[in-house]
């Protein structure tokens, strides 16, 4: 009997214990290892004409036989999935058994199944954040909301903030205050400080637009097999498009200019494409998309822009008046008096020379620049939304974290175990409703031979 009582007072200390005790894990997440040499890679790529293409002209070391490499024959492939009704309506409450995933048409088992917002899930996020002259009038307020998604995210989830200047602000990490000193420091070098009696005192310092760049980077430096779900936050109007090799922007002397204004636009044009063939990067625009294919990234573009496109051209080229206003309010407000009355005279002398025809060669500039970015979102499952105004900083990022917490997180090993390092078609579906709604990745690339 006394025995008896000492089993029913162990079983109900044991169940006290598990009662208090919270059923995830209380160790930190495991430290992710450290940026190092950021950047490295692009120093490593080679433009290869022949190939249309970038390749690393410093590959690996070959000093290892094939007996001492040990190689992984089958990887977790994980795609984040948004389930929606036709009319945006979140579908909740699905489970694994409700999914079918295909690969190049051949359906695969699902092997791993969670809710984005399990508090269990160690989630790898980088915000590359660009500060650069452009961003000028919206970088407070992108700033503060970007500070706001860090105090949301979760505490098993690691950070690291990037700028346009391919310089990793803050490394990985779970410090929530490291990561907002970090942002705030941003807007230091943006507004600079003034001298006290002569001494002293820092000019404003801009990021220098090399936003594709720091992204070609974070996606070959940033993550490794660990991180099953990457996230990109590429905060951008992506300027830097222009000088990617097989650039979209060409610059061409518009038809139907006044003659005298010939002469000057045939010399602008001319410098811009020195400029451009000065600063050309050794990788494409392509090669972007195929480096945010391999490092399996979700990336969400927030454009810090007016919104062009998709509109009638009169409201695009309103859209485009409405910007330069608030562009030269902006830089006027932030000048000294010389120097404002400077900035609007040439600003005036611009709008006196602007034609028609100069006006449609900026605006079909502008929408493929945001195209490129919108395009680049879609491709890895993520989205593109644009700051176009104060009050939708602190939305946009609320939507982020809304958006890859109410995803489902799914993987599965593949069948086809050949390492080709091709691409491979993905399609997921919710079984008997072909009327949903699925935002995902819809392919990825095999490991390398």
């Amino acid at each position: 009997m006394a025995i008896a009582r000492r089993s029913l007072a162990l079983l109900i200390l044991l169940l006290i214990f598990g009662l208090l005790t919270p059923s995830y894990p209380q160790s930190a997440p495991e430290e992710k290892p450290k940026l190092k040499d950021f950047g490295s890679s692009l120093r490593k790529m080679k433009w290869d004409p022949n190939k249309n293409e970038a390749v690393s002209n410093n590959p690996a070391p070959k000093n290892q036989s094939d007996d001492d490499v040990i190689r992984i024959e089958t990887s977790l492939v994980t795609s984040d999935v948004l389930v929606t009704d036709r009319q945006g309506r979140l579908i909740r409450g699905l489970n694994a058994n409700d999914f079918l995933i295909t690969e190049d048409g051949v359906p695969q088992q699902i092997g791993h199944f969670v809710l984005g917002d399990n508090a269990n899930r160690s989630r790898t996020i980088v915000l590359i954040i660009d500060y650069s002259r452009s961003q000028f009038p919206y970088i407070a307020e992108s700033i503060e909301a970007a500070k706001g998604f860090v105090d949301k995210i979760g505490r098993n989830d690691r950070m690291a903030i990037v700028t346009d200047d391919v310089e990793v602000l803050v490394d990985f990490t779970t410090d929530k205050l490291a990561l907002k000193k970090g942002l705030d420091s941003l807007l230091v070098r943006n507004r600079g400080s003034k001298s006290f009696l002569g001494v002293g005192g820092k000019r404003p310092r801009f990021g220098r637009s090399a936003q594709y760049s720091a992204l070609m980077a974070t996606l070959k430096e940033a993550f490794d097999e660990e991180d099953q779900n990457p996230i990109i936050v590429f905060q951008t109007d992506g300027d830097e498009l222009e000088y990617l090799r097989n650039s979209v922007i060409v610059y061409e002397v518009p038809a139907g200019l006044p003659a005298e204004l010939l002469r000057e636009v045939q010399d602008e044009v001319e410098q811009k494409r020195k400029l451009q063939r000065a600063g050309v990067t050794e990788f494409s625009l392509d090669d972007v998309y195929r480096a945010a294919e391999k490092s399996r990234a979700s990336i969400y573009s927030i454009i810090p822009h007016t919104r062009l496109l998709d509109l009638a051209r009169d409201e695009q080229l309103r859209r485009m008046a409405d910007e330069d206003e608030r562009t030269v309010a902006t830089w006027s407000a932030a000048s000294s008096d010389k120097f404002k009355k400077i900035f609007q005279a040439r600003e005036e002398e611009r709008r006196r020379k602007l034609t028609p025809e100069l006006l449609q060669a900026r605006l079909d500039q502008e929408l493929k620049v945001q195209q490129a970015l919108v395009d680049l979102a879609k491709l890895t499952g993520g989205w593109a939304e644009f700051l176009e105004t104060k009050t939708q900083t602190t939305d946009v990022y609320n939507r982020i974290l809304a958006d890859i917490n109410q995803r489902y997180v799914i993987g599965y090993y593949p069948t086809n175990k050949v390492r080709d390092g091709k691409r491979r078609r993905i399609a997921i579906e919710v079984k008997g409703h072909p009327d949903y709604v699925i935002t995902t990745r819809k392919s990825y690339y095999a490991p390398e031979p």
